[in-house]
């Protein structure tokens, strides 16, 4: 495991209760980690492009969670996220990442590009609101990870991926404007990273058992 992450987010990673996460929601999480596991076996790149309708929220933290986590369990992985419209990055999703730990920075106003980073030593991962086929984003060979009901019912094709694996989350939007708004958001948050870490815990499993 990585021992350079930054303090706070070390500490709030290592505090994820993944025995939390429910045999019915392991099910779900299952063919993305079969998927990652045949890539590392095969020693083939391990590309994930988490998909929602707005990329503003749960996609983003799926990206920035799936990223920081593989590299945490040093298993190599290019996580990319999209939407099927253009948005901006939720103002409290990114604040929900940086209660997390991560370091963020913002540059412009509509639309703006985040940096965000987890460790002094890490490369930056340069976070906006897109669409799932932008030309950031991978062309082939990846799998396409939906993570709202609307984006996954309403793009039955995603040209380009391997494989296509639905795993939603509820939106903390329909929270915003409410007392309810910053706890819902971070506990979303939370919910996406244990999951994440869920899925790169039992690639680590694997490469041990192998060992």
């Amino acid at each position: 495991m990585s021992p350079y992450f930054y303090p706070d987010l070390s500490n709030y990673i290592e505090q994820l209760k993944v025995e939390h996460i429910s045999e019915e929601r392991e099910q779900v999480l299952q063919p993305l980690i079969d998927y990652i596991g045949s890539k590392r076996n095969e020693n083939l790149p391990i590309q994930l492009n988490f998909i929602c309708t707005h990329n503003s929220r749960r996609s983003q933290w799926s990206q920035i969670w799936a990223k920081a986590i593989s590299e945490y369990f040093g298993i190599a992985t290019d996580c990319f996220s999209g939407g099927v419209e253009t948005t901006a990055f939720n103002e409290n999703a990114v604040n929900a990442l940086k209660e997390a730990g991560f370091q963020v920075k913002q540059k412009g106003q509509e639309n703006p590009v985040y940096s965000i980073t987890y460790a002094d030593a890490s490369g930056t991962i340069e976070m906006f609101s897109k669409q799932f086929d932008d030309k950031t984003n991978p062309r082939s060979d990846f799998a396409a990870i939906m993570t709202c009901s609307h984006a996954d019912e309403n793009c039955p094709v995603i040209p380009g991926a391997a494989i296509r694996i639905p795993i939603r989350y509820d939106d903390p939007k329909a929270f915003d404007g409410t007392p309810l708004m910053a706890a819902k958001y971070l506990e979303r948050c939370k919910e996406i990273a244990t999951e994440m870490y869920f899925v790169f815990s039992q690639i680590e499993k694997q490469r041990s058992t192998r060992r």
